[in-house]
């Protein structure tokens, strides 16, 4: 097949303005019936500047026992961290050791049973804010493990002596987070290696959320594997999200793991000294989250594991392996924890791997073992899930299967909305490096990197997502996946970051046309219930057939389902290769087009009726040179 150093498509923003090659798919977003506008930011006068402070923990006495942990949740009138005489407790806050579950008294007083190695934290309730440190991190836990950490490489938790007399929890009234119309950032795997790294993250979604006002009451929720592997690149992120505008929350992933611990009650001190719980929730508006820790490491199969785990988890090198699972202490307290939650707010369900995914459908380990189990703990509940992991963007509707979910974990049609939200680092920061300072990272999907929003009115909600660098115009990546592509994409499937550059892409030949060309229609945010329409040289629009019908159909794999202008991206400059996705549509070009230029205008519809124009130039040729 011949090569040529020609660019790939032309893609056309409406109003004729051509685009670089890096950003091959500009749209026009037209606001659709159903649109929720994003979140105002304004905040009551009396509120001031961000709420900084930390718990307050009152010593205990060296060698005192105990077997309870007492304290006070209150409100900071004056902002100190300190319950000082005259502030009033705050009656009803959820608070947890993360087995228990009691709500505070009318004077916000509570008591929980203590034990070794636990973790004291409070469900922060809307209309009030938990004081954040100077990097934007919420301050709402207490880690009591007298003694610390086990000696690991990345220094796990400090010991923390004898258990305090008290740990009271300060918190402020916040009309942010009262309000009912809120925006909150889903981020998936930031996954830094080295500062290298930081840097990309920096130059990209990071300063993109830096300019963003609309997410301070919710925040931004960072769904693991925060770092990769490497745990001393923490303090590095706590400087990366002190550059966003609202509580930057964290929840562990498969690389957040200290792997040198001796046993899985420590397997994540690092990650919990410097960021968060392991487990914990939240309320916003109407909203009540809870951010989960569902990689178990060393895993261990439990009752309700699918078929293989054990096999799994008994790795014949003897290396320890993780899994997707809840461990049955978190279940149990999510049990208790919803328990206290009205049946009226949205849940949303936070883990880093996925209860499910399209990607990895057929696979144990990357998906979750009591996905059934959550699903009925949140039956008749207005919830959606939101996960990483897979570095792929999937918005998987109620109703959507897949065969793999099927024989794996025995699921059948979603009852509620799941959404991959892909991953800050895309495709682990590889590909080429932009102008703007980071690298392309085309994703296994062929999306792009960026963030989730759920922007949400009472317990309703939109998603969007927002491309790395772009505004939420841009949606769709536009390409042609011939005969002449299929047959290099053959060739070189096998060596990503070693092909040379495809045949101009945005030339077909008759041959091309005989057999079979599509026009094809990468909509990231696509989903059931949405659709895409193509209009060649201004004639009427027809429907594009979207690849991937999420009916209980396996997978659909290889060159014919696949994005050319991604896998071609990714096989000239390295990274996963394209060759499956949820969200693809085609649309098959007529065998008798006319020689000559031609403009074919997509417009993409998503299931809450936003449409999203973008146009394709491409070039009909008699026969390749």
């Amino acid at each position: 097949m011949a090569t040529t150093d020609t660019p790939t498509p032309r893609a056309v923003r409406a109003g004729g303005s051509p685009r670089s090659t890096l950003a091959v798919a500009a749209a026009v977003a037209v606001a659709g019936p159903l649109a929720l506008v994003p979140a105002t930011v304004a905040a009551s006068p009396s509120e001031g500047g961000a709420y900084r402070g930390e718990i307050e923990v009152v010593a205990g006495e060296e060698g005192a026992a105990g077997d309870s942990v007492t304290g006070t949740v209150f409100v900071d009138a004056d902002r100190n961290s300190t319950n000082d005489r005259g502030e009033e407790g705050l009656a009803d806050v959820m608070v947890t050791n993360g087995r228990d579950v009691v709500r505070t008294d009318s004077e916000g007083r509570y008591e929980l049973p203590a034990f070794d190695n636990m973790t004291v934290s409070i469900t922060q309730p809307a209309g009030y804010q938990v004081p954040m440190d100077e990097h934007n991190i919420p301050q709402f836990h207490y880690n009591h493990l007298p003694e610390g950490s086990p000696d690991l490489k990345h220094g796990g938790i400090a010991p923390t002596g004898p258990l305090p007399e008290q740990i009271n929890f300060p918190v402020t009234e916040s009309s942010r987070t009262a309000d009912a119309a809120q925006s909150c950032v889903i981020a998936g795997d930031l996954q830094v290696t080295d500062e290298e790294e930081v840097g990309y993250a920096r130059a990209g979604a990071i300063n993109d959320l830096s300019e963003r006002h609309d997410y301070a009451g919710c925040g931004s929720l960072f769904l693991g594997d925060i770092a990769n592997n490497d745990l001393s690149l923490y303090p590095d992120v706590k400087d990366l999200v002190a550059e966003t505008n609202g509580p930057a929350r964290f929840l562990p992933g498969n690389h957040d793991i200290d792997f040198d611990s001796p046993s899985p009650e420590h397997a994540f001190d690092t990650f919990r000294e410097h960021l968060a719980p392991e487990y914990y929730s939240y309320d916003v508006g109407d909203m009540h989250f809870v951010a989960l820790n569902n990689v178990d490491y060393p895993c261990t199969p439990g009752h309700d594991s699918p078929e293989g785990v054990a096999e799994h988890c008994s790795d014949p090198e003897g290396d320890p392996q993780y899994n997707g699972r809840i461990s049955d202490e978190q279940m149990e307290w999510l049990e208790q924890d919803l328990a206290n939650v009205p049946g009226d707010k949205l849940v949303v369900v936070a883990g880093h791997i996925g209860l499910v995914n399209y990607a990895d459908e057929g696979e144990f380990q990357h998906q979750v073992d009591q996905t059934t189990r959550v699903h009925e703990l949140l039956e008749g509940r207005e919830a959606v899930a939101v996960s990483g992991h897979s570095h792929s963007v999937e918005n998987m509707e109620p109703g959507d299967s897949t065969e793999g979910w099927r024989e794996v974990l025995g699921v059948g049609g979603l009852p509620f909305q799941h959404i991959t939200a892909g991953a800050i680092s895309g495709d682990w920061y590889s590909g080429e490096v932009g102008e703007n300072g980071y690298p392309t990272a085309i994703g296994r999907d062929g999306g792009r990197p960026g963030v989730v929003t759920l922007d949400v009115q009472g317990n309703r909600f939109q998603e969007r997502f927002t491309v790395t660098g772009e505004s939420d115009d841009v949606q769709t990546q536009l390409s042609i996946n011939s005969p002449t592509y299929r047959e290099w994409y053959e060739q070189w499937s096998e060596r990503t970051g070693q092909a040379p550059e495809p045949a101009d892409p945005s030339v077909v030949d008759r041959e091309d046309l005989a057999g079979k060309t599509w026009l094809t229609t990468n909509f990231f945010f696509g989903s059931t219930g949405a659709g895409v329409e193509v209009a060649i040289d201004g004639a009427p629009a027809e429907p594009a057939e979207r690849t991937q019908q999420m009916q209980g159909e396996a997978q659909n794999v290889g060159a014919e389902y696949s994005d050319p202008y991604a896998a071609s991206q990714q096989l000239v400059h390295g990274g996963s290769l394209a060759d499956r996705t949820m969200h693809l549509w085609r649309f098959e070009l007529p065998e008798d087009l006319d020689s000559g230029s031609h403009t074919a205008e997509v417009t993409a519809t998503d299931a809450h009726g936003r449409e999203f124009t973008d146009t394709l130039e491409f070039e009909v040729v008699e026969a390749r040179k």
